[in-house]
């Protein structure tokens, strides 16, 4: 889910096809008018300019200025802990979200060289419930279905089993949408994380979770698992929700579902794709909500379209542009912590460096030094 931002595709289209007038309306802004390879094409239909250069999308990172398409980390995935992880996940059949939604960073977090030329402990993100999803939103690289497969009786005990393991002080958990499940998969999630804190009570959990159809008890019972971090990705700023996402999502309830998390006193994090044709303006309103109902931690990233049957690039955003909303975010907003950059995705390992040691200061009374370089600065420099 939320890594990012390519996500799901719907083999069967559910919820893939919207009318063109609904199209219309989520894209009017002020002055500016809906360009027609804005607009969806039909399932089988092919574009006149699916093939041109996603660059003909200006907006703030725009090609004549200078600034490309962000290109994914030169790391070619391999390596022995890259295919040990990739062995064990087969294996057990696990499912990662790096895997299912063709994260970009997925040589840099699985193997153990990381940018500066040390040697990391490698890490990935589990999707339970399968690889299937009873949604279709229109940025997502999953397959869906309204009838997955049935859930893994074993998967609770292996993926604890396998997490505990692997030897890394913080993981994430993440999962497709079971709209066909009661409590669309709640204590399925929960029992995995009380298995983790009882096979390795050290470790630090953070659940990217569905919104549950907006059901609160569902929310409630997966942030009281014993969790660390409640994610919830918002994706899209209000006026885009009903092009980019299922119908089943909206920007009010996926709010609703980050406040009653909150309420049980856990930390919270969400997550936005930037390149959709939303403005700088609808960014800061959106962050000003997040605020609103108490989220800690934001993470900002370029979407970059997945296949040409999703929805096209409205725009690159350059570097400058990601550290000036981070800037914003944490220094206006309040945020505790922003990760913005191109190829930032909602589970990424700089950041989860970041959140682990927020979260273990905390509770030992231990203060952070102030924040002063950006996630992408801090790669660079070699300081993750």
């Amino acid at each position: 889910r939320g890594s990012g931002h390519p996500s799901r595709v719907g083999n069967d289209g559910a919820g893939c096809e919207r009318e063109a007038d609904d199209m219309e309306e989520a894209f009017s802004v002020p002055g500016r008018a809906m360009p027609p390879e804005a607009r969806p094409a039909g399932r089988g239909e092919r574009r006149a300019n699916d093939d041109r250069d996603a660059g003909i999308h200006l907006g703030r990172g725009r090609q004549e200025d200078g600034f490309e398409a962000p290109v994914a980390p030169s790391e070619t995935p391999g390596g022995e802990e890259y295919n040990k992880l990739k062995e064990q996940l087969g294996g057990l059949k696990l499912a990662t979200v790096c895997e299912e939604a063709q994260c970009p960073n997925i040589g840099e977090c699985w193997s153990s060289s990381g940018n500066d030329g040390n040697d990391h402990v490698a890490t990935a993100t589990v999707m339970l419930m399968g690889d299937t999803c009873t949604r279709g939103c229109r940025f997502c690289a999953v397959d869906t279905s309204q009838t997955p497969p049935p859930l893994n009786e074993n998967e609770v005990e292996d993926t604890a089993a396998a997490i505990a393991e692997w030897g890394v002080g913080y993981v994430v958990l993440t999962s497709v949408d079971r709209d066909d499940l009661p409590d669309g998969g709640s204590e399925h999630f929960a029992k995995t994380v009380r298995r983790i804190k009882e096979l390795k009570p050290s470790m630090l959990v953070e659940c990217l979770a569905p919104d549950f159809r907006g059901d609160m008890e569902a929310v409630a019972n997966l942030a009281q698992s014993g969790l660390d971090v409640f994610a919830h990705n918002i994706e899209t700023v209000s006026r885009l929700q009903r092009l980019v996402r299922d119908p089943r999502a909206n920007y009010e309830q996926s709010m609703e579902v980050l406040a009653a998390a909150k309420a049980e006193g856990v930390y919270t994090k969400s997550s936005l794709m930037l390149g959709l044709g939303e403005t700088t303006d609808e960014i800061k309103e959106c962050m000003k909500d997040l605020r609103a109902v108490g989220v800690d931690i934001l993470t900002l990233g370029q979407y970059l379209q997945p296949t040409p049957m999703h929805l096209n690039v409205r725009e690159y955003l350059t570097p400058e542009a990601f550290d000036e909303l981070r800037v914003y975010g944490e220094e206006v907003a309040g945020f505790r912590f922003v990760a913005s950059g191109p190829l930032v995705r909602s589970s990424y390992k700089a950041g989860e460096f970041f959140i682990q040691n927020m979260i273990e200061g905390d509770r030992s009374g231990a203060a952070l030094p102030p924040r002063v370089k950006s996630v992408q600065q801090m790669l660079k420099d070699g300081d993750l």
